[in-house]
C-alpha cells in the first residue's frame, strides 16, 4: 500500500505567522503552498518553497479566491473567465518563485471555499480545469472524491487524484462537515492517525453520523492551521509506517 501525505503550507503573511512549516514539511511528502490570493506573501512563499525543496517535498499550488480578509474561506461568485485568469495568474506567480529555489510546480490544489464551491458548482469547476489546461494540462490536479471538479478535470484530460482529510470530519454523503459546525475538525493525534489508517486500508472513513463512508483515496491532507499539526502529522506518518504503508509523493 502507498498514500502521500499532503499539507497547506505557506500561508503565513507578513509579520503574521501561521503554523510551522518548517517542521511540518519535513514529515509530510506533497506541500500546497498558498499563492499570495487567499494567504502568503512573497517572501513567505519563496522561504516556504526553497524548505520544501531541501526536504525533497513535491511542491503544488494551492489556488484560492483573492480573499485575503477572509482568508479565502468565503465564496465568491466570480465569472469563469474571471476564477480562470486568477488561477493562471496563481499558478505562474507560485512557478516562477519554485523554480527561482530549484523547484517546480507539479500539481494544483483548490483551496477552502473554491475547494468546496467546485465540489457541485459546474461553472466554477470548468474554470479552474481550462486554467490548468492554458497553463500545462500534464499538472495533476488534488480534490474531492465524487466532486465535479474532478470529474470535468478526467473529461479533459488531466490526471484528476482524489484526496482524503485527516484532521476533517465527514458527513455521510461523503462532503465535509463545514467548519464551525460540530465535528468539523479533528485534534488529537491519535484519533487522526487512526482514521487515516482506515481511510488507507480499508477504504472508508466513519462520518460524524456513524456512517461509514466509502473512499478511494491517493492523498491524504493534514491542514497546517489546524492546532498541533506537526504531531498530527507525526503520529499519522508513523502509524501509517509501523503498519507497512509506504508514505510518498503521488506527483514526481
Amino acid at each position: 500500500m502507498r498514500i502521500d501525505l499532503n499539507a497547506d503550507v505557506g500561508e503565513s503573511f507578513g509579520r503574521w505567522p501561521l503554523g510551522d512549516d518548517d517542521a511540518l514539511l519535513a514529515v509530510v511528502t506533497s506541500a500546497n503552498v498558498a499563492c499570495g490570493f487567499h494567504a502568503g506573501d512573497p517572501l513567505t512563499l519563496t522561504g516556504t518553497c526553497r524548505v520544501a525543496v531541501g526536504h525533497g517535498v513535491t511542491i503544488g499550488a494551492q489556488v484560492g479566491y483573492r480573499d485575503l480578509a477572509g482568508f479565502g474561506r468565503r465564496f465568491l461568485d466570480a465569472s469563469p473567465a474571471e476564477l480562470t485568469a486568477d488561477v493562471v495568474y496563481q499558478l505562474g506567480a507560485l512557478d516562477g518563485i519554485c523554480r527561482s529555489v530549484g523547484g517546480r510546480v507539479a500539481y494544483l490544489k483548490p483551496h477552502g471555499a473554491l475547494y468546496n464551491a467546485i465540489v457541485h458548482h459546474e461553472a466554477q469547476a470548468a474554470a479552474v480545469v481550462a486554467a490548468v489546461i492554458s497553463y500545462d494540462a500534464t499538472l495533476p490536479v488534488l480534490g474531492l472524491p465524487g466532486s465535479a471538479f474532478l470529474r470535468r478535470a478526467e473529461e479533459a484530460g488531466l490526471r484528476a487524484v482524489r484526496e482524503g482529510f485527516a484532521d476533517r470530519g465527514y458527513r455521510a454523503d461523503g462532503t465535509l462537515v463545514p467548519r464551525g459546525e460540530p465535528g468539523a475538525l479533528i485534534t488529537d493525534p491519535a484519533a487522526v492517525a487512526e482514521r487515516v489508517l482506515q481511510l488507507v486500508t480499508d477504504g472508508s472513513v466513519t462520518a460524524v453520523d456513524g456512517t461509514r463512508v466509502s473512499l478511494q483515496v491517493e492523498s491524504v491532507c493534514l491542514h497546517g492551521d489546524t492546532a498541533g499539526a506537526v504531531d498530527l502529522a507525526r503520529a499519522v506518518r508513523a502509524r501509517l509506517e509501523d503498519d507497512g504503508v509506504t508514505v510518498a509523493p503521488f506527483a514526481a
